[in-house]
Order: C-alpha cells, then structure tokens, then sequence
C-alpha cells in the first residue's frame, strides 16, 4: 500500500485564500470541501445510513446490479475513485473479482480526508489479499494530473458529487477528467436526478439532527485552521430547493448580528440575524441535462443504468 500526499504542502494556503474570497463575496459562502476533515467524515457517513437520505442506498442498489457490466478483471488495469471517501461502494464492485484475478487490479483512491483513506485501506488490504492499493490524498479537481499513467482506467464519481459545482465549474471539471482519459478508459458517474422538492428538501434536513451537525462542522473546521471564533450555536441549518436552478442549496444562517474574528486573514466578518452562508449546492439533472453536459466535456455517454423509479443514475462515458 502506497500513499501520496499532495495537500500538505499547499492546504493552508489554499484555506486561506478560498475563505477570504468566500466570505467577503456579497453572497458569502465557504467551499463545501470543507465539510471533509475527519469528523466530517464520520458525520457524512452517518448521513448515508440515514432514512431520509436515499441516494447512497439507491446508487448502492443500482451497482450490485450492475457490477458485472462494469468490471473488466481479466487484464490489469485502474481503478480511480474521485472523492472516494469511505470504501463500501467500490467494495460492491470488487466484490464480484474472482480472488486470482485482485491482483490484475490497482484501487487509487482520490481524496482530501487522509483520515477517510487510512481507514478505507485497511479494511480493504484485510478484503482483497492481492489488491494493489495506492492513495492520493489530493484535491481532484486540482490534482487530476497526479494520478499514475500507464494503464487502462476506469474513472468513478459517485454520489452525484458533480452536482455540488455550478454548471460553469462542472463543465470545466469533467473536460480535465476527459483530458486524463486515454484509449479504452471509462469515466462512471453518479448522478442525483430531478425529484418532487418534499423528497429533496427531506433528504438534507434529517430529524434526527446529523445534517445539521455536519453543515455547522465547517465552523469547526476554521476555528481550527484559521484561528476563527465562530460560535455555532449561533447558527442554524438551512437546506432548501431552488426550483429555478433545480438545485439545493445548503446554508448557515446567522440567528443573532455575528461578528467573527479570523486571527489568519486578520478579517472581521459580520453578518446580521437571517443572513445565510452558503455552504453546498446540490444540482439534480435530468437525461436531457447530463447528454448536454457529457457533450459540453467531450464525453460519450455509452452506457445509462438506473434504479426503478428514476431516482438516481450510474452513467457510463468514454472520452
């Protein structure tokens, strides 16, 4: 097992410069990639268990039936997960490798949480004796060009992730990934489809509190590594569905007139009762939205694999 460090040397730079930009910005915001140190993990993994949250049981679903369709095991090749988090999706497609062929196959894992990935190998090494492993603790969407060259790749995006960029920072996304994609790779993406907004809205705001506590642990996060004195009581969750843009959006709103100090940026933040920070969108598409997105990036949309109801997407591209 291998792991590469990319963030290190430039995270507090980066935190510095993403959060001076966010919160002075007229409509504040703090990137969502934030949310991703390790309780943020945990948290987020706690979401994916909950009722209300029904795309990664729903995309789970769609891979088991699907994996055989998916998995080419019988020559040696990658297998590159973006934003790959904890390890129970991708075990679902190397559940289905016979154990004398593991060894055809190299798992890269790709994300900003070393935590998240430390924990996902070890479990995996003890699954799948044979499995080449080799993390990349990286940002994707700056870090693409890190990734080992050499052998036949199959690109996975799950958990409808692309849907937390504007459609402006997708298209520039998906073209970087088609631009690392030779001959014979494929690129599967999952995708959260268009729904009723009770569905939607009911999805990111859980009663039993969790999305909330994840949504507030960004705070937490600046606090830590920028020396801010955020105060989260001070704060509610707000997720909500803006029809328009077909998106949820997911805010901290300000329940009091704040004034926050941020010792790094040497930058005082005010916000008065009501004002929202924006923290995550969440864009949901349809047929007609991923075909036009997939062409915007010059990406072949080859294969399209749904659950019964339409909810959610596993597609299937070639560059």
């Amino acid at each position: 097992m291998e792991t590469i460090n990319y963030i290190n040397n430039t995270y507090h730079d980066d935190i510095k410069q993403d959060v001076q930009s966010g919160l002075t910005a007229s409509q504040k915001f703090i990137p969502s990639k934030y949310f991703y140190d390790a309780r943020g993990s945990a948290l987020f993994e706690k979401i994916c268990g909950l009722p209300e949250y029904y795309p990664t049981r729903t995309e789970l679903s769609i891979l088991r039936d699907v994996a055989p369709s998916i998995m080419h095991y019988s020559r040696q090749g990658d297998i590159v997960e973006l934003g790959a988090g904890s390890n129970r999706k991708i075990r679902t497609l190397l559940d289905i490798v016979p154990k004398n062929k593991l060894s055809n196959i190299r798992y890269i894992p790709v994300d900003v949480s070393e935590a998240a990935l430390e924990a996902s190998l070890e479990e995996l090494l003890k699954m799948y004796p044979g499995l080449k492993l080799t993390a990349i603790v990286a940002d994707f969407t700056r870090h693409l060009e890190m990734i080992p060259c050499g052998r036949e790749k199959l690109f996975v995006f799950f958990g409808s992730t692309i849907g937390n960029f504007n459609e402006d920072e997708g298209d520039v996304f998906l073209k970087s990934v088609a631009g690392s994609m030779g001959k014979g790779d494929r690129f599967l993406l999952g995708i959260d489809m268009l729904k009723p907004r009770d569905i939607l809205e009911g999805a990111y705001n859980d009663s039993s509190g969790i999305t909330a506590e994840f949504n507030k642990n960004i705070l937490n996060v600046l606090n830590r590594d920028l020396g801010a004195d955020f105060n989260l009581e001070h704060f509610h969750h707000r997720a909500v569905f803006n029809a328009e843009k077909e998106r949820i959006e997911m805010y901290l709103q300000a329940n009091v007139d704040v004034a926050v100090e941020i010792s790094s940026l040497g930058l005082t933040v005010e916000l008065e009762e009501g004002e929202n920070i924006l923290t995550e969108i969440c864009r949901k598409f349809t047929k007609d939205s991923v075909d036009r997105m997939a062409f915007n990036a010059g990406l072949n949309v080859t294969k399209w694999f749904s659950d019964p109801k339409g909810w959610v997407s596993l597609v299937e591209m070639e560059a």
